[in-house]
């Protein structure tokens, strides 16, 4: 019953080890805590790098993102510059259009609650304020911030209907405002073109949103580096250089441009809009990373791509407008 010899007991000594080992609760075969690096060590590397993988650039697409924003820009420059003020219902038109792609891009990224709704009442939003724009005596940023209010809350309201919607809408108020606001963003363009240098300051600061989103993904495309994130197919050469011939293209226009336009103004102008807009188009290219290594379903892709170019042409409106109003009036 007990061992007898040195080699049975050196056996048994060994197997009661390992029943001990197997039996203590939170304890590995092999004597480590259940939790242990000598037992998980592999599978842990293979998940971390799983998740922190390296996303390429894909050239084709840096060019087709370049060409949208380019063309978004030439059209909303030569639509403003051939608005009149018995030809405007033209602009309107075209305003109206991008706001349209706006709400489609930024409502199937975010995802908010009750998507329809939140779509819904943007566009009307948007119907209101451009016509609002185009019709306030005097031509003011003010009839749109009551538009903003009321469009928000409505689509809060019909966020709260289903129990289900109303569950998300604490941690959606962010992306939904994000939405309303950068539709009604669009309208600002519309209120530029009534005031008496609001065409040349919109020249000056689309072209400036305009270059430097397309040099910077035409340099991606082409010299992807240094990478800003592992996650993030952006490279910070294309954001910096884009910014800086925007600054540069912005002081040439002032330069050219009638008085209050100046070589100064204009780089000031150009400057601050244009790093708004690299900083926005690049915050899109985090927020779509983000949703991925969540695991969420990707954006459908026409939605994906278009979404930096429209997000920094939107959100660089309002400093446009206020440089306007307080530089150059």
């Amino acid at each position: 019953m007990f061992p007898t010899t040195p080699r049975d007991s050196d056996a048994w000594d060994e197997d009661v080890s390992r029943e001990i080992a197997r039996s203590a609760p939170g304890r590995s075969a092999a004597g480590f805590p259940a939790g242990d690096r000598h037992e998980d060590e592999l599978g842990d590397d293979e998940d971390f790098e799983e998740e922190v993988r390296f996303v390429p650039v894909r050239r084709q697409l840096s060019i087709a993102i370049a060409g949208f924003a380019g063309l978004l820009g030439t059209g909303l420059i030569l639509g403003a510059q051939t608005s009149g003020p018995d030809a405007r219902l033209p602009y309107a038109i075209v305003v109206l259009g991008v706001q349209a792609l706006f709400v489609l891009a930024f409502t199937m990224a975010i995802r908010p609650p009750a998507a329809g709704v939140v779509a819904g009442v943007c566009v009307a939003a948007a119907v209101v304020a451009d016509y609002l724009a185009v019709t306030t005596r005097p031509a003011s940023m003010l009839p749109l911030v009551y538009v903003l209010a009321a469009a928000f809350v409505t689509a809060l309201i019909g966020q709260a209907v289903r129990a289900r919607d109303r569950l998300q809408l604490r941690d959606s108020l962010g992306g939904t405002f994000v939405i309303v606001f950068g539709v009604l963003c669009f309208s600002l363009l519309l209120v530029l073109t009534r005031r008496p240098i609001g065409a040349q300051a919109m020249l000056v600061c689309l072209s400036a949103v305009g270059v430097s989103l397309l040099l910077a993904h035409v340099i991606d495309a082409i010299f992807p580096k240094p990478r800003i994130a592992p996650q993030v197919p952006r490279g910070a050469t294309g954001v910096i250089v884009g910014a800086m011939i925007g600054t540069l293209t912005s002081a040439a226009l002032g330069s050219v441009l009638v008085l209050p336009f100046t070589p100064a103004k204009g780089a000031i102008i150009g400057f601050v809009i244009a790093g708004i807009a690299g900083l926005v188009d690049l915050a899109v290219n985090f927020s779509e990373a983000g949703r991925s290594m969540a695991g969420d379903a990707p954006t459908f892709w026409v939605a994906r791509h278009m979404q930096g170019p429209l997000g920094a042409f939107a959100l660089s409106l309002p400093a446009t407008y206020l440089l306007t109003v307080f530089m150059l009036s």
